[in-house]
């Protein structure tokens, strides 16, 4: 009879072995990693579950990423949105408190605090995140605004700049003469005086082939209190044919032969470029030396063999004199100042900016032509804004399954572009210490600095934009807290399907390796076994 060897009969024993090893790896593997199997098909029945879960955690986790990149672009924004806060202010408290004390450059020191803060926003509306452009709108890769000093000074001598376009406005509104490109002049009658502009002052002129000029003084309406007086309001001179285009208009008073008394007036409103009124109240006086603003009443002389009455027509010429200097003093000061606010508006608010379309400030100065890259600088030139397009759509993250938050902004939103333009007129102008109506000029500026800086009911602010970035802000904070609620939950499902008892996993190991050692125990006594030992 044959005798088999141990080894044969205990392969059973090394087979319990291995298996018990492969548990104990597996269970090490558990261990370590924390889940029941490294694939989905060891998760059991749970795997369908499992699979959804883990992608609904993964979602959340890219929708975090994302709110965590707008949330950076969002307050590198914000950080420029206050800083132009700031400089709106501190140019809005420079132009109301500033005096009229002019440095070397022809410069108050409230216009000299706008040139750096102008300089300052540039930069602000500039800044980036991770090489991104934030002020842009979908043109993301190219920096919304001009550089500040091309803006103010042009980009050599064939294009110009802000400073030049103030200064051929200028040209163009007050004229050759200075007199805003009206004429004063004599009425129909010996008592009457008349102020028309361009070529109106004269109701007997050839019509000319052109129509009025959007340049200089317009003007509105005259109204007097003198007794017996006539007033012509604004009347096109001479009137025209349709299709011809309006030639301009005059309006003028007359005395009819009657003098004032001491105190009358005679008022001349115009209306300016920038859509400001302005106007001239003369008062007939016959003191001596005559007060401001006044027109002398013709005393006559009583005393004169035979008496010299007071004459009406004397009366008329002094009105005309007084309202000639009036007309110039306004024209060097208060239009100067609007006129440099619509020169802004022309090249700010517009695209193409719009130029003097002619020689100013000559007759050849009859309109306006929009400025080409060749010839003009634009100062913006990320994606433009309109209406239809709102700046916070242009750029937009998803930041939940349903939900997407919107934080665009363009730098020439109204707001923005606003209070740069503001700044920049201010920095832009100079005024001659010599001129004598400098300091008129320079508070009539700082007047329409401050009131368009100041907030106007109906028109966005920057807060505004600052409010919209907030509340998207808000709304990924919310969907933030609203996640991480859920992947809480969706983690506790993974894990009770795809994750481990570490207790209850150490303790199987410890069992399988006393089972183990038991084993090895086992396998080596019957491998110790032999016939004679056992005999």
């Amino acid at each position: 009879m044959a005798i088999d060897g141990v080894s044969g009969r205990t392969s059973y024993i090394g087979t319990g072995i291995v298996n018990i090893r492969s548990q104990i790896e597996s269970l090490t593997a558990q261990l370590a990693n924390g889940r029941v199997s490294t694939t989905y098909a060891g998760d059991g029945t749970g795997r369908s579950l499992a699979i959804g879960m883990r992608a609904q955690v993964a979602n959340i986790a890219s929708y975090s990423d994302t709110m965590t990149n707008i949330n950076t672009r969002i307050s590198v924004a914000n950080l420029s949105l206050q800083r132009l806060n700031a400089i709106g202010s501190e140019v809005k408290g420079a132009a109301a408190s500033a005096g009229a004390t002019l440095d070397n450059t022809g410069q108050s020191a409230g216009q000299k605090t706008a040139g750096l803060d102008f300089f300052d926003a540039v930069d602000m509306l500039n800044a980036q995140s991770s090489g991104r452009y934030l002020f842009s709108g979908r043109a993301t890769d190219t920096a919304p605004v001009t550089s500040a000093d091309q803006i103010m000074n042009g980009n050599g001598a064939a294009i110009a700049g802000l400073k030049q376009v103030i200064s051929e406005r200028h040209d163009a509104d007050v004229g050759t003469n200075g007199m805003g490109r009206t004429i004063v002049s004599a009425g129909a009658t010996p008592t009457s005086v008349q102020i028309g502009e361009d070529f109106a002052a004269n109701p007997y002129a050839t019509p000319t082939a052109i129509g009025a000029s959007p340049f200089g003084l317009k003007i509105a309406s005259i109204s007097t209190t003198i007794a017996g007086a006539t007033t012509t309001q604004p009347t096109e001179t001479p009137p025209t044919t349709a299709p011809a285009a309006p030639n301009p208009v005059a309006m003028g008073i007359d005395l009819n032969g009657n003098l004032p008394k001491e105190g009358d007036t005679v008022s001349f409103t115009f209306n300016l470029p920038d859509g400001t009124q302005e106007t001239i109240k003369l008062t007939a006086s016959s003191q001596t030396p005559l007060p401001a603003n006044s027109f002398a009443i013709d005393p006559g002389d009583p005393l004169a063999v035979p008496a010299v009455p007071a004459s009406p027509t004397i009366t008329a010429g002094n009105l005309k004199t007084a309202l000639s200097n009036a007309v110039q003093q306004l024209s060097g000061s208060a239009l100067a100042a609007a006129s440099a606010i619509k020169a802004g508006d022309d090249f700010f608010n517009n695209t193409p900016p719009l130029r003097v379309a002619g020689s100013a400030p000559f007759g050849a100065a009859t309109g306006q032509v929009a400025g080409t890259k060749a010839d003009t600088v634009f100062w913006y030139n990320g994606e433009p804004d309109s209406p239809t397009d709102p700046a916070r759509g242009t750029a937009i993250g998803r930041v939940d399954d349903a939900i997407t938050v919107q934080y665009g902004i363009r730098a020439d939103e109204q707001a923005l572009r606003k209070q740069l333009q503001t700044v920049a007129v201010f920095a832009a102008v100079t005024t001659s210490a010599s001129d004598p109506n400098g300091a008129n000029k320079l508070a009539a500026l700082n007047q329409r600095v401050a009131a368009n800086l100041a907030v106007v009911p109906g028109e966005q602010t920057i807060q505004n934009i600052q409010a919209d970035l907030a509340g998207a802000q808000a709304s990924m904070k919310a969907s933030g807290d609203r996640q991480t609620q859920t992947k809480a939950l969706a983690q506790t499902m993974l894990d009770s399907i795809e994750g481990v008892n570490n207790d209850e996993v150490a303790t199987k190991i410890l069992a399988l390796q006393t089972s183990l050692q038991a084993s090895y125990q086992l396998t080596s006594q019957l491998y110790q076994m032999s016939l004679v030992k056992f005999l």
